[in-house]
């Protein structure tokens, strides 16, 4: 607003003297300082984020609905237990060996837990994918992200080696372990995943597991 300033002249009479109007910029600057924060969120937020999942082959011939075939040796067993607890089992169980059924092993959600035990078993595609990248990220192999990123996923999808893991959940299991195995997937690099039902049988090796191996108290100091 224009500053108006009162003058007295001559005679008694006062003339009104205006000034250049001043304006304060500072709430612009501030409301501009805002847009640019939203317009930079509204941005990120749009930009699809996906997580890589292998998915099953596409039936050429509907017609034949047999189940694949999953090698016994290659396979490991995950189940999320109660308790944020986590158990495995590797090759195959049937109803009829509920009198035989293998002992749970239990682990955890750490480096030296699942991690290890996922990475031992996929150490050669693991390597494999390692030396790939390393060879991406020193130039040696010039080449896109988006096409390494296909080169990484044919190089799963190619492997005949890594382990087939089926995980399931019982019936405490919570949903923060969904996601944190999938990470270990992701991180681990596991070609073949899948989760899967849990059977009757399992959850009663989870339960003869807990009951041998009752979770720990936290302490109180």
């Amino acid at each position: 607003m224009a500053e108006i300033i009162q003058e007295e002249k001559e005679g008694g009479k006062k003339k009104a003297k205006k000034h250049a109007p001043h304006i304060d910029m500072t709430p612009m600057v501030d409301l501009m300082c805002l847009l640019i924060t939203f317009f930079m969120l509204t941005t990120a937020f749009s930009k699809s984020k996906v997580m890589e999942i292998i998915l099953p082959e596409k039936i050429q011939n509907p017609e034949d609905q047999t189940a694949p075939r999953i090698a016994a040796s290659r396979t490991m067993n995950l189940i999320l237990g109660p308790d944020n607890r986590v158990f495995y089992y590797a090759g195959n169980v049937k109803p009829e060996q509920f009198n035989d059924l293998p002992m749970l092993i239990e682990t955890d959600y750490s480096a030296e837990g699942v991690r290890k035990l996922l990475l031992d078993r996929n150490r050669s595609l693991a390597r494999r994918i390692a030396e790939f990248n390393d060879q991406v990220i020193s130039g040696k192999i010039p080449i896109s992200q988006d096409s390494a990123r296909s080169t990484v996923s044919l190089m799963k999808r190619n492997d005949d080696t890594g382990p087939i893991v089926l995980i399931k959940a019982y019936k405490a299991a919570n949903y923060g372990n969904f996601v944190d195995i999938l990470d270990e997937m992701n991180i681990c690099g596991i070609a073949r995943y899948t989760f899967m039902k849990i059977a009757w049988y399992e959850e009663k090796m989870v339960e003869t597991a807990v009951a041998s191996a009752p979770a720990p108290t936290a302490s109180t100091n």
